[in-house]
């Protein structure tokens, strides 16, 4: 018996854990996919959470039922990867060997990793909506308030699917006339890009587009530290935007796995031929999805594709 083993239960890695189920025999391999949530969490969803356009049955299922029944789920967190002996150390469960290895584990927010953004003030004044709780916690934010200046800050590139940012600013224009006040509210986007999105033409027309909803646009600003208690982002070069609220993007990472197992760069992402999709230097481990440093959006779209 061979074993496949997958790890991550996010888009990519809940699609080639199906695919392979169907197109493997049974008697030949085994699939297993690891990931320590019972939940499978529809993360395109959470960009509405925060204007009330969804909620959170809609964004959630029990991940069983988005497995193949051939499909062995293990819930457990990954510690390492032991790619010279084959084998995936778990916590608190014993390691599983694999033939094949496929790293699905997406990307995480670190908003640690910003002088000045974790604290008191996260979740209150400053909030994300890459997650959750942090979506559910802005959805609270947003419908308090009632007049001041909202900035929306990507402080670092690469991020999970790179337009919704955009698609934030868009989203809150509407939702704040819908309201009868956005006349009190400042819109304000913050990037470290030289334009409004990272395509040429995209950008010119989306920075028209922002100009249109008077939205303001601040360019090439590269989050250096927030000052919480004075409500303002300070740029590398010492730029200051402020804020009454912050709703940031945070600089994203691998995961801690990745880092733990010797497979990742700076940002815990695995380099990974964009050809192949084989880790670089392992021939029996693949990346898939947001793990990869290939350079294309890191979105369910390009997982489907890649899966």
């Amino acid at each position: 018996m061979k074993h496949l083993v997958i790890l991550g239960g996010g888009t990519a890695g809940t699609m080639v854990a199906n695919r392979m189920a169907k197109r493997l025999s049974r008697k030949e391999w085994q699939v297993t996919l690891v990931d320590p949530s019972g939940t499978h969490l529809y993360q395109p969803g959470l960009l509405f959470l925060p204007f009330g356009a969804d909620d959170e049955a809609q964004d959630t299922r029990d991940r069983a039922t988005t497995l193949h029944d051939k499909v062995v789920w293990k819930q457990s967190r990954v510690r390492r990867v032991d790619h010279a002996h084959k084998r995936v150390e778990l916590e608190g469960a014993d390691p599983l060997p694999y033939d094949l290895l496929v790293i699905a584990s997406g990307s995480r927010i670190r908003p640690d990793l910003t002088e000045g953004m974790m604290g008191p003030a996260y979740g209150d004044t400053v909030h994300d909506f890459y997650t959750l709780p942090g979506a559910l916690a802005l959805r609270k934010a947003l419908a308090k308030l009632e007049s001041g200046r909202v900035v929306i800050n990507i402080v670092e590139m690469p991020i999970k699917c790179p337009v919704a940012p955009l698609e934030f600013a868009f989203l809150a224009d509407e939702f704040f006339r819908k309201k009868g006040i956005r006349d009190k509210v400042e819109l304000v986007y913050v990037t470290p890009l030289d334009g409004a999105f990272t395509k040429p033409i995209a950008s010119k027309l989306l920075g028209g587009l922002l100009e249109k909803k008077q939205i303001k646009v601040e360019t090439e600003f590269s989050c250096g530290r927030v000052d919480a208690e004075q409500k303002k982002i300070i740029s590398w070069d010492e730029r200051e935007v402020a804020y009454d609220l912050l709703v940031t993007i945070p600089t994203h990472s691998g995961a801690a796995f990745i880092e733990a197992s010797g497979l990742g760069n700076e940002l815990g992402f695995v380099p990974t031929d964009p050809h192949t999709l084989k880790a670089r230097g392992h021939d029996d481990i693949f990346v898939i999805g947001d793990a990869t440093d290939v350079p294309a959006s890191k979105a369910g779209s390009v997982a489907h594709f890649e899966a």
